[in-house]
This record gives C-alpha cells, structure tokens and sequence, in this order.
C-alpha cells in the first residue's frame, strides 16, 4: 500500500494504493482516497455518510468548499476538529470503476485497510449515518479491534423490504433511461424517487401545500421545481454506475447483531420512512447489554442527520464524551431538547 497525501496545518488528503478481496467483485487494486483533519494527537474518529457522501466532510485549510455535513464541524462541536482527528473517505466504488455488486463488508475492509496504511491502530470513535452506519455495523464485526464504539445513525443490521422496494424502483429508473440513452435523465429521476424516502409527507405538507399550476399545457405541483433542482445537483457529480452499485450494496447488507463486538449507541428518527423504528430496537435487542437507543423527533425523516444539526450534534456529544464513553473530556454535556432515550 502506497500512502500519498497533501498537507495543510492539520488538514490532509491523499490516497492509498490497497488490494482488496471483495465479496462479489474478486480481488480488487483499488485507490482508497481520504481526508484526515485534526490534531496529529487527538482521537481519531471517522465520519462517513449516505452513499452519495465522500471524504470532503466540512471546509478546511486544504478545500473550503463545504462539506456533505458541514454544520456539525463548526467550532464548539461534537465533531470540532480543534479537539478530535476526523477521518473520512470515500467508498468503494463510488468513482464509478467497479460495475459489479459491492458489499458492505468490503466496504469495512477497506477502512481496516485505510487504517493501517495511516498508521491509526484503532478509531475512538466512529460516526455512521445511513450507508456509513451499516459499513460501521459491518467493521465492529469483522474488525472490532479497530473502534471503541460505534454510532449507527439511521442505519441497522439489514435493509427494510419496504425500503428495497423503493430502491429497486430507482435503479429501473435508471435502466430506462440507458434504453433510451438519456443516462442522466434516468438517474436524475431515480434521486427524485429518492428524496420522497428521504423526507416525510409532514415536510411536504408544510413546503409545498399550494395549488399546482398549468405551465405549457400541463398541471406542474409546487415539490416539482425542489425535485427536479435535486436530480440535476446529484447528476452533476455522481455517476450512474458508482449511484446503482452501491443502491444495491444497501439491500446486499446483512449483520449479526450478536456478532458486533463493540459498544453501539443507535440513534433511530421517528418518521424515518427508510429505516423504521422497530429495526433499530430489533437491532437493539440484538446487541443485548452492547447496545443503547435514542430516538430523535424529525420531520425531515431519513434526512434529519443533515438537517436537525443542533439536536445531532447533542446527541454526537453525549454518545462520544463523558465517563464510559470512548473520549474523555471535562467539559460537561448539555442535553437535548426533543430527543429521549
């Protein structure tokens, strides 16, 4: 493995060179591109998103482009690179170079890779959000001599059907649009199907209750405008292969909750369309005494991880810091508001 990284202060990215032995692809030579920014001697904890996040969590010394989870890096945060070591990257295949099924677990093998190439024997921490959660699920598994504890955010031990149904329907879209070389067209729609499982019919009731309009001779409803801005945003920088290989590798998952082998702290939304609450407290159950559930009251649904950044950033705090949690410090930790255990 070849470490290669650009360095600015406490900020770096770079890339590995690694050999990875997938579950469905064969044995893979693979670019694993990071970011790393923080103290070179604080806890290292890794962030890692929804399918369509990648390394770039927040603005920093080397891109002050904003991040996939901008807010919850700012100063005096959870996540504040002042006093933590945030590790991020991006996934297998999502630079679109491997058109064959790609599992969660080659996902967490590649961190184990990732880590030892960086030198980092073991993550204080690690923060997961819907795809990120169940690659963490899969790397307390296979790895968990790496983490201290786990925060799965909106992601558990296997897909909902309901849910796989939804994604089975994008990724038809996406199809249809190839037979009809409009691979952009496909895809874009595909992100819209999405959006409507991201969010919740409460949000839409309050954004867009307005009376639809006939634009050229046919009836256009008030989300389409949000919609269509979604679909073009996402095509712009992802491709259609990295998005349909790695949709599947979300209804591929599969974990044990008995075999985790470190601390989880699962943070279930009420409304979550994608990910019911009855999977996270199966998890729960699953985890036995290695398990603990906060639920958080959203109406953004799958979404609230990037939009509810003040009540996720209370929760991050008092999941990571404290006594028994994997990182000390003296500061104390405020609750809160609308959240319960």
């Amino acid at each position: 493995m070849r470490p290669a990284a650009a360095r600015a202060g406490d900020a770096r990215h770079g890339s590995i060179d690694a050999v990875l032995a997938t579950r469905f692809a064969g044995t893979r030579k693979l670019r694993l591109d990071y970011e790393l920014v923080g103290p070179a001697d604080a806890p290292v904890v890794l962030v890692a998103g929804g399918i369509s996040a990648h390394r770039h969590v927040a603005a920093n010394a080397l891109d002050a482009r904003a991040g996939w989870a901008q807010g919850l890096l700012d100063a005096g945060r959870a996540l504040d690179p002042a006093r933590l070591r945030i590790l991020a990257f991006d996934y297998v295949g999502a630079d679109g170079s491997i058109d064959a099924p790609i599992d969660t677990a080659d996902q967490a093998d590649a961190v184990a890779l990732l880590l030892e190439a960086l030198g980092i024997d073991a993550l204080a921490g690690y923060v997961g959000y819907s795809y990120g959660a169940l690659v963490g699920l899969q790397l307390a598994v296979r790895h968990p001599q790496r983490l201290r504890h786990l925060i799965a955010v909106s992601g558990v031990h296997r897909p909902h059907p309901y849910a796989a149904a939804w994604r089975a329907l994008q990724r038809r879209a996406v199809a249809l649009g190839r037979l009809q070389c409009a691979d952009e067209q496909g895809l874009s729609l595909a992100r819209q199907f999405a959006m409507l499982s991201y969010r919740t019919p409460e949000e839409f009731a309050e954004r867009f209750d307005a009376l639809p309009q006939i634009c050229n001779g046919q009836v256009r409803v008030a989300a389409e405008d949000y919609l269509d801005a979604a679909g073009a945003k996402f095509v712009a920088r992802v491709s259609a292969t990295a998005w349909l290989r790695l949709s599947e590798s979300i209804d591929l998952h599969r974990v044990d909750p008995a075999q985790v082998g470190v601390p989880v702290s699962v943070i279930a939304v009420e409304g979550d369309r994608l990910v019911p609450m009855a999977d996270a407290v199966a998890l729960l159950e699953g985890l036995g005494g290695r398990g603990r559930l906060r639920v958080l009251r959203s109406s953004y649904g799958h979404d609230a991880f990037l939009k509810e950044t003040d009540r996720i950033d209370a929760l991050l705090a008092s999941e990571l810091f404290g006594p028994g949690k994997p990182i000390e410090r003296s500061s104390p930790i405020q609750a809160a508001t609308g959240v319960s255990a």
